[in-house]
């Protein structure tokens, strides 16, 4: 693993562990302090490319603001998944949905790195087990924080569910709305992408997916 700024250890150390825990507690964040100026440099020719002075005062410090920004969005890919958990796994005698929504996430594009955001809606039918409320918005941001497209965010976010409680089944919907489609070529602003995953029961029986997405309904229709 490499070493992360102490900025990027602090956002890794926040999505794996909860209020009033430490990263201590949990074996420790990633360690160390490195330092690579590649991203500096690649920002500095970025901006002679088009035209820009690099050194003029309202830029000369952008590349490394742009170093630090990236680390920071991509603190997904050093986040440890057993720390994340980290037991919060539960026996309930409970069969029902349990649908956490309206989780908000921000994540970069991988065509174009540039943002991409909306909200996500996690259902789960659970086998004897729960996992933590609070994880769930956590592994949202896992592998929102990571270079990404939409359809492979909502499928790992399923996949992980599944792997990590073993439940009956998994259902996540994520709408989104994309930089890249509203800066830049067709241009049109306020279009959203809606991208569904169900596994298990949620993929088997239409009477269980139909019951999820009533909740995500019935959330719309409160706003």
């Amino acid at each position: 693993m490499p070493t992360l700024p102490d900025h990027v250890k602090s956002i890794v150390a926040e999505i794996e562990t909860d209020i009033g825990e430490s990263a201590q507690e949990n074996g420790g964040g990633a360690a160390g302090n490195g330092r690579s100026d590649g991203i500096e440099h690649a920002v500095r020719d970025i901006l002679t490319e088009i035209g820009e002075d690099p050194d003029r005062e309202g830029l000369r410090r952008t590349p490394d603001r742009v170093h630090r920004m990236y680390h920071e969005l991509t603190a997904g890919y050093h986040v440890d998944p057993d720390r994340l958990i980290n037991g919060a796994v539960f026996s309930v005698d409970y069969s029902e949905m349990v649908v956490v929504k309206g989780i908000e996430f921000y994540s970069l594009c991988e065509h174009h790195l540039l943002p991409f955001f909306g909200t996500a809606a996690v259902g789960y039918l659970p086998r004897d087990r729960v996992i933590g409320l609070s994880k769930i918005p956590r592994i949202v941001e896992m592998y929102a924080r990571r270079l990404q497209v939409q359809e492979r965010l909502t499928q790992e976010v399923a996949d992980f569910l599944m792997e990590r409680i073993e439940p009956l089944g998994v259902g996540v919907v994520i709408e989104a709305q994309h930089l890249c489609t509203a800066m830049r070529g067709v241009r049109k602003g306020g279009a959203t992408m809606v991208t569904s995953a169900v596994l298990g029961q949620f993929r088997r029986s239409q009477r269980t997916r139909e019951e999820f997405l009533s909740h995500l309904e019935r959330g719309d229709k409160s706003r």
